[in-house]
């Protein structure tokens, strides 16, 4: 059997070289998104630096009315902040949706059980804030961290059971310990015990009626691929209603950009999502 090499695997950026010229349009997309949208910018949702969250929402500013979607970014844990995403945003809110996108402290300031804790600090704290049920989307490290959401056990920390009924978890990484043999992990830092420890997909999985939708771009590694095809079917097995969904010819990076087509079927099932 030949080995597997995690760092080709994994390492997306050397993947797609083009990723600079993405993100950079991102970036230019996301500043015109803030100076743009009906919003409220730095939120805070604990006394750390990073622990702020934005709030986009269509013009009426109405709370009460409109799936509540919280999109959280990738970046191994060790890079971007929520600024850079709110792209992401736009399309969203225009069908109606209100959109909030955290930020959370990096490694190696912290490790990624503590990022973990605090995407669920920032959850309680918009459940306190809204008392609304949000679909919890997310990217790279972020699907990651969607998955985790909807497979906490919400009733121990002071939220309802069914706090997060459904995640889309995009490009996710659910088992961590591939990560160790490779540049990545200087910063994360992980040990064979705090990878599994930190992977969702070995933790009890979500209770039957919740729903999964880990998407993979067609043109990722086949790391990425077996990473969302695992964890779908292992949830599955267990009774969570779990499906893999391949975006064709879509890479690590640009398998995001389909967050911001209307017609797209992403942005179609989180809004469905968003219902339950």
């Amino acid at each position: 059997m030949t080995e597997i090499d995690y760092e080709a695997e994994y390492n997306n950026r050397r993947r797609v070289p083009e990723h600079t010229e993405i993100v950079a349009r991102w970036l230019r997309e996301s500043e015109r998104v803030r100076a743009s949208l009906s919003s409220e910018l730095g939120v805070a949702y604990g006394s750390k630096p990073r622990q702020c969250y934005d709030v986009f929402e269509p013009t009426s500013g109405d709370d009460s009315s409109g799936p509540l979607i919280v999109y959280i970014h990738g970046g191994y844990w060790q890079r971007g902040d929520r600024t850079e995403y709110s792209f992401v945003a736009e399309t969203l809110v225009r069908m109606g949706a209100i959109v909030v996108l955290p930020s959370y402290t990096l490694c190696p300031e912290g490790s990624v059980a503590e990022i973990i804790e605090e995407m669920r600090q920032f959850l309680r704290a918009l459940w306190e804030r809204m008392q609304r049920r949000p679909v919890v989307v997310g990217h790279s490290a972020g699907g990651h961290l969607a998955a985790a959401m909807l497979a906490t056990r919400w009733s121990d920390y002071g939220a309802p059971a069914d706090l997060v009924r459904a995640a889309y978890a995009i490009s996710g990484v659910f088992e961590l310990e591939p990560l160790i043999p490779t540049s990545l992990n200087e910063a994360l830092q992980l040990t064979p015990e705090t990878a599994r420890a930190a992977s969702p997909i070995f933790w009890p999985p979500p209770p039957a009626d919740r729903f999964l939708v880990a998407a993979v771009g067609g043109a990722e590694s086949q790391e990425f691929l077996r990473q969302s095809l695992d964890i779908a079917a292992t949830w599955s097995a267990a009774g969570v209603k779990a499906e893999c969904v391949v975006v064709p010819n879509a890479n690590h990076f640009t398998i995001v950009d389909e967050l911001t087509r209307p017609e797209s079927a992403m942005v179609q099932r989180v809004l469905q999502l968003a219902q339950f």
